[in-house]
């Protein structure tokens, strides 16, 4: 199902400047259908980036019987520029469980790469050999016009929103950042 986009007179958020296409559990299965056929070799452990990463990631350990299921939450604060802001991680795996392993970090969507970007720095400074998937890829947000995704679903120029999302949509405001959370 596809939505307008939406219009607003001050600088919108992406949810408003793209048009929005609405996945129901059936498509996120068809998504993940064609993603487990394109990983190769066996992973360590999975890394799920929250918030989005979650559900997808819980489906893709289930579906490949990994049992070694890690999490990262990296906040980027609304106050600042989003190219510029600097991420603080507000949750993060010790190195000791990710050093010499094989991890695929998942998400839902690869809309700009920052928070799969910062996540892959921090395995590849513990030693870790890391490959990502996601759902989506929105190739033309994309901030690192070297990087993307190992694994996408598909390709996208749209707003997603996913199933676990579409209950929240009506009471969707978008609002200014509650200020900064504390690092762990």
């Amino acid at each position: 199902m596809y939505l307008p986009s939406y219009e607003s007179p001050e600088s919108p958020h992406p949810s408003q400047q793209l048009k929005h296409e609405i996945l129901s559990w059936d498509d996120v299965d068809k998504l993940i259908d064609h993603l487990i056929p394109q990983f190769e070799g066996e992973f360590d452990g999975l890394l799920m980036i929250t918030n989005g990463g979650l559900v997808p990631g819980g489906i893709l350990s289930e579906a490949m019987g990994i049992k070694h299921v890690l999490t990262a939450s990296v906040y980027f604060p609304d106050e600042v520029d989003q190219k510029l802001a600097w991420p603080t991680f507000i949750q993060y795996p010790p190195d000791t469980l990710l050093t010499g392993r094989r991890i695929l970090v998942v998400d839902d969507i690869w809309a700009n790469g920052r928070a799969i970007m910062i996540v892959q720095g921090r395995l590849q400074a513990a030693g870790c050999q890391y490959e990502t998937a996601v759902l989506h890829y929105r190739l033309r947000s994309n901030l690192f016009p070297n990087a993307g995704p190992t694994y996408y679903g598909a390709i996208t120029n749209r707003y997603i929103v996913y199933p676990w999302e579409a209950s929240i949509m009506p009471r969707l405001k978008i609002k200014p950042g509650t200020g900064p959370l504390p690092a762990i």
